[in-house]
């Protein structure tokens, strides 16, 4: 979740490719519009957001910005198909779908969503994903949308990222491993 890292990539794969492509950036929460427009003019960027953990979770998100063509989507969810995954489009919004839903969660919930079928409950999956990265996707989604206080990011959260307890990473985060 760090622009300037994918516009570093995107760049590189621009000097190396013929124009007319389409890139692809798997985003949580960064607007694919605001990502595209520092692209140079022509240049075409689509978001798929494969869930974690990616083997596991079957719903991949397709945010198409302002230059996806509608025959580009058509054949991206075709090929989502192909991998055995569900695509669901969406537009270019803070944290589109999930991540805008799936703010925050307290501790105990992680068992209540596994017995509920849940491949892992949101805290494993912050440890899964890394506190730094969840923590940069709360952030973003909740100053993108005027920073309302049900979406606030979790001082706890906050707390252990400043820690380095980023999760299975690092080793702990919300469990040791």
């Amino acid at each position: 979740e760090n622009p300037a890292a994918k516009m570093q990539l995107f760049q590189a794969l621009l000097d190396q490719n013929p124009g007319g492509i389409l890139l692809a950036s798997n985003t949580s929460s960064l607007s694919i519009n605001t990502l595209s427009s520092a692209l140079p003019k022509g240049s075409r960027l689509v978001g798929l957001h494969f869930f974690n953990p990616a083997t596991l979770m079957p719903l991949v998100e397709i945010i198409g910005g302002e230059t996806l063509l509608p025959q580009e989507r058509a054949s991206l969810e075709a090929w989502i198909k192909t991998l055995g995954k569900t695509p669901v489009g969406c537009k270019d919004s803070p944290g589109f779908i999930v991540n805008r839903v799936a703010r925050p969660y307290p501790e105990q919930i992680d068992a209540v969503l596994e017995a509920a079928g849940f491949k892992m409950g949101p805290f494993k999956l912050m440890d899964l994903i890394g506190l730094d990265i969840n923590y940069a996707v709360s952030q973003q989604v909740w100053q993108a949308l005027g920073e309302p206080e049900r979406l606030k990011p979790s001082a706890l959260q906050a707390e252990k990222v400043k820690a380095g307890k980023l999760g299975r990473k690092s080793g702990e985060g919300f469990y040791a491993y």
